[in-house]
């Protein structure tokens, strides 16, 4: 199989006030941002009117963009359960324009995702922002504060398929033996014959 040498990653971090994502091309083991933003839903009051802005932005970034990959956060557990359900909705609309536009979909849950940016899962909103900015060297702008966790989403994705992985040694599993007679059976290569 020929592996793709660039890919386009669409990062999402859906929401029904505000729904952030971000766009990487990768070539190799470097990521370069090819855009990010915010899609704002607080204006309109009808819940499902906000569902199909989602899927519609989300189809329109796949169709400018043309991404190979979705990498999108996954709603964490919280106690209010209507904000869940209400995210959990968001997400699954954002995974629906991806699936019919044929892209690959990868969920990240939030703790992954700052771990893999900063090095902590507990990082905050801030830590992952002003890491990024330095990742991809962009200006500081309060506008792309929401974004940056869909550009996380995205640069975790890209991190968790380029990670180097080392090679361990395998070591030859000895079973155990009941005694030395089903030693030897078992292990011919280590006993010396006399001559």
């Amino acid at each position: 199989m020929i592996e793709k040498k660039e890919r386009i990653i669409l990062g999402i971090d859906p929401g029904t006030i505000v729904m952030g994502y971000g766009i990487i091309i990768t070539k190799g083991k470097q990521a370069e941002l090819l855009g990010m933003g915010v899609l704002k839903l607080d204006k309109y009051a009808d819940y499902a009117l906000k569902l199909k802005k989602i899927f519609e932005r989300t189809v329109g970034l796949i169709d400018e963009f043309h991404p190979d990959e979705l990498a999108i956060e996954a709603p964490f557990f919280g106690k209010n359960v209507q904000s869940m359900l209400k995210l959990g909705r968001a997400q699954g609309v954002a995974i629906a324009a991806a699936m019919s536009r044929e892209l690959s979909v990868n969920e990240y849950s939030p703790k992954k995702i700052k771990q893999s940016i900063t090095g902590n899962g507990n990082a905050s909103k801030e830590q992952v922002a002003i890491m990024l900015q330095r990742i991809f060297k962009y200006e500081e702008n309060q506008s792309f504060f929401d974004a940056t966790d869909g550009l996380a989403a995205a640069y975790c994705h890209f991190m968790q398929n380029t990670q180097i992985i080392k090679a361990t040694p395998v070591k030859k599993s000895i079973k155990k033996a009941s005694s030395w007679e089903a030693f030897v059976n078992q292990n011919p290569d280590k006993v010396k014959k006399k001559p």
